[in-house]
């Protein structure tokens, strides 16, 4: 019987030099392996509950890679029953007993102990009264190691939840009351989990720090999550079911203890919030920027009357141009006085980000400013008293995205639930049309039919495809409950597969749902369906992206294009440079245009087109020379290229991290002023080709000018970075991890995806080139101009759309040809 030592703790949670024993007691053909998960199973004279619960238990448990840690403070016999049965169940069994006296911390000290025995990367804590399922436990941890999260919480308050093993109306209104109470001390820290006191969790071990921990009484998790209040949370809903044998533990003394545990963890947080700076300099900054902001109005105003009053300008015309002089003014005000001492990032970029705020307000003020003025306020009172209306949000913005790097000890502001229950049929308000009038044929591998025009895949137009057999299909209804929610909510359900998304706006916001076929139905509420853009990008790429993969194909975040016959791929991360780059090389070199922003890929090293209209940015405007747009499209390009910028991507990145419905706030945006989306045909002269040969890759950076090659590790890590930052706007973080597409679950599907993008990269040659001055364009041509010299071998055949050879099946592994 094997043995490892253990450092034994005080009633106070730290650590004495004695030592205790964990026993190996067998059980599970590998016992020696190391498991991926430990479920630890705190005991206290529990002898009834173990043969029950390891029967039960280890079932549960086997596919799952686990092994199974008692942690246990009995007096009874629960030592030699688990001694007794452990080795006749299939995972491996361990135990650690802590005698009387060196039983610190009641069960959240024994949780501790086994948290620093534990061998699995993820530990599943759960009661030995069967009050926590064994099955619920499992599917518990099956999500907690497929969602992503640091933290998954069984919970009896949300969902199809239920606390029906709760013996008698006294502790269910005991239990609530806490539920409650702790709620209420933390607001902010507890607002996405609603069963904060559950004592059924799973927790990534990495993202725990057990020093952190002082344990007291039954309420671990709360402890946790108090001390570890950036770890990423999702819930579980499970029933608590009556106990299997035994009596509870909860006493007066526990209830006390827990009354004065929740004291302490109060006076700790306030302690640590204090210590950070922002607590007592804020109301500083706050008021140096209220003064900085009272100039800028004043300027603002300047400007205002100078264009109304003196030159005739539309009122409206006239705000937004005063609003540009006024951010200059606050800009270099604010930088030079307020942040001297703490400004992240480059002059260049906080500049950008400014007056992307700026303008992003500016564009909520102005309806604010029509109705006053018809309200018979005047211009310049009415403008100033918008300006004056934004100043909090300013600030906060300010402060906390551009100047600071946000609040670290932040809990992610979207609610997830994975409730195993199926989705309750969905109510439309009104009778809507089934019929989907727009349909395409992406590469001949994935059919997609939508009620809604979707203009990035307008190439693919194909009325040919049978309505009733799309892959994927997008229609518009009304999704989430009417009435407004304190936040967004990602719930998960089972049988069938579905998932719902919800802002805070009700049906009014930007909802949508998904059922995982096949086909894949997305159904998205009003507000998203009138903005298409929207629509694409942060749902049907997304999916369309999965379903290629399982299909053998990738959708890569690259730029393809093939000159003089040679496939060459660009990549680089979001915003640095790319599309800029094939304008050049298209307008200067001539050769096909296959793709900008995504190309899809298979493993023999193939390239198919994928067209989509190309997002001009600020940075990108340098390399547009087209004479076919009009004066009017200029002025209009360059307001959007940005605010549809690196800096104002950047500013949407960060209010995710807030308690904001920032999918709505994008959908309303991009309706206000869509994204400058060209054709690549109507922007330079060129052709287009559907397929090529890839030969060489250049990831592109900016930097001092270097070049490198890359090697096959090397390159397959830098290209999933690169793809998966392309994913980085919400809800895709959420929404992945929950997609099973053909069988196949996000784990599974990114496991396929490397070994697609694996097989590409084998025949490429795959080099960095870096850059400091966007001259990617003059130094791809003359690598390749000097590596063609004695090169002969066959040209990547041009074929013509839509030539896509054999369609792909469904639940193929294979590539199209």
């Amino acid at each position: 019987m094997a043995h490892i030592v253990d450092a034994r703790t005080k009633t106070d949670g730290s650590e004495v030099s004695a030592v205790d024993e964990v026993f190996e007691l067998g059980g599970g053909a590998d016992a020696l392996a190391p498991p991926r998960l430990t479920v630890l199973v705190p005991t206290r004279n529990e002898q009834e509950s173990v043969p029950l619960l390891l029967d039960r238990l280890g079932r549960a448990a086997a596919p799952l890679g686990a092994e199974i840690l008692f942690v246990d403070d009995s007096d009874d016999g629960t030592v030699q029953e688990v001694r007794s049965l452990s080795a006749n169940c299939p995972v491996p069994v361990r135990l650690l007993h802590r005698p009387p006296g060196l039983r610190g911390g009641g069960l959240g000290g024994a949780v501790v102990a086994g948290m620093r025995q534990a061998r699995g990367a993820w530990v599943l804590v759960m009661d030995g009264d069967l009050q926590h399922p064994p099955e619920a436990a499992a599917l518990l941890a099956r999500t907690a190691m497929r969602e992503g999260v640091d933290i998954a919480v069984g919970t009896r308050y949300a969902g199809r939840g239920a606390a029906a093993g709760l013996d008698g109306a006294a502790r269910v209104a005991t239990s609530g009351g806490a539920t409650r109470l702790v709620k209420a001390v933390f607001p902010r820290l507890l607002a996405t989990v609603s069963d904060p006191l559950s004592g059924l969790f799973a927790f990534r071990r990495d993202a725990i720090d057990t020093n952190r921990l002082s344990p007291l009484g039954f309420k671990i998790l709360l402890e946790i999550l108090v001390r570890h209040p950036s770890a990423r949370v999702a819930e579980v809903a499970y029933s608590f079911a009556p106990r299997a044998a035994g009596h509870s533990k909860a006493s007066l003394r526990e209830g006390l203890a827990f009354v004065r545990h929740l004291g302490r963890l109060r006076r700790g947080r306030l302690a640590g919030q204090l210590r950070h700076e922002r607590d007592g300099r804020q109301w500083i900054r706050m008021g140096a920027f209220g003064v900085v902001g009272l100039s800028g109005v004043a300027v603002n105003t300047a400007f205002l009357w100078g264009f109304f009053e003196v030159l005739g300008v539309h009122h409206l015309l006239a705000a937004a141009l005063a609003t540009q002089f006024s951010t200059g003014w606050n800009f270099l005000l604010t930088e030079g006085l307020i942040y001297r001492g703490r400004r992240p990032g480059t002059r260049t970029g906080r500049a950008g980000r400014f007056f992307a705020l700026n303008n992003a307000l500016m564009l909520a003020r102005l309806p604010l400013i029509q109705w006053l003025v018809l309200a018979d306020t005047g211009v310049l009172t009415a403008n100033a008293a918008t300006l004056l209306l934004l100043f909090l949000l300013r600030f906060f913005v300010s402060d906390r995205v551009i100047y600071g790097e946000g609040e670290r000890e932040r809990r992610d502001p979207v609610r997830m639930l994975v409730d195993p229950a199926p989705a309750a049929p969905a109510v439309q308000a009104k009778k809507r049309p089934v019929y989907l009038p727009y349909r395409y044929d992406v590469a001949g591998t994935v059919t997609i039919g939508s009620q809604i025009r979707l203009p990035e895949l307008e190439f693919f137009r194909a009325q040919w495809v049978p309505d009733g057999e799309v892959d994927i299909a997008v229609r518009v209804g009304d999704v989430g409950r009417r009435g407004p929610r304190r936040r967004a909510a990602l719930t998960e359900h089972d049988a069938p597969a579905a998932l719902r998304y919800e802002e805070h706006l009700g049906r009014l916001g930007a909802n949508f749902r998904v059922h995982l076929g096949p086909p894949v139905t997305v159904e998205v509420g009003p507000l998203l369906a009138r903005s298409p853009h929207v629509v694409y990008t942060n749902i049907v790429e997304a999916l369309l992206r999965f379903v290629l993969i399982s299909r053998g194909r990738m959708l890569l975040h690259s730029a393809c294009v093939e000159l003089d016959g040679h496939g060459v791929m660009l990549s680089a991360l979001t915003d640095t440079g790319k599309t800029a780059t094939i304008l050049r090389l298209l307008r200067e070199h001539g050769g096909r245009f296959l793709s900008d922003d995504m190309t899809v890929v298979d493993a023999s090293g193939t390239a198919v087109c994928f067209p989509k209209p190309l997002t001009i940015s600020s940075h990108t405007l340098r390399a547009v020379q087209a004479e076919d747009l009009t004066s009017k499209e200029w002025r209009r390009l360059n307001f959007q290229s940005r605010l549809h910028s690196k800096g104002g991507r950047s500013i949407a990145l960060m209010l995710s991290r807030f308690n904001l419905p920032i999918m709505g706030i994008n959908a309303l945006t991009q309706i206000l002023v869509p994204p400058p989306k060209y054709s690549v045909d109507r922007l330079v002269p060129c052709r287009l080709g559907s397929s090529t040969q890839v030969r060489d890759l250049f990831i592109i950076e900016r930097g001092a000018p270097r070049l490198a090659d890359l090697d096959g590790a090397s390159a397959l890590e830098q290209m999933l970075v690169n793809t998966e930052d392309a994913y980085g706007f919400p809800p895709y973080r959420y929404l992945a991890p929950a997609l099973r597409i053909n069988g196949m679950d996000y784990d599974r599907l990114r496991a396929r995806e490397r070994e697609i993008l694996a097989g590409f990269l084998s025949g490429v040659r795959t080099r960095v080139l870096a850059s400091d001055c966007f001259g990617w364009a003059d130094e791809i041509p003359r690598l390749l101009a000097e590596e063609r010299h004695g090169y002969v071998g066959p040209r990547a055949a041009v074929e013509a759309w839509p030539r896509w050879g054999i369609r792909v099946a469904p639940g193929s592994a294979g590539s199209a040809a």
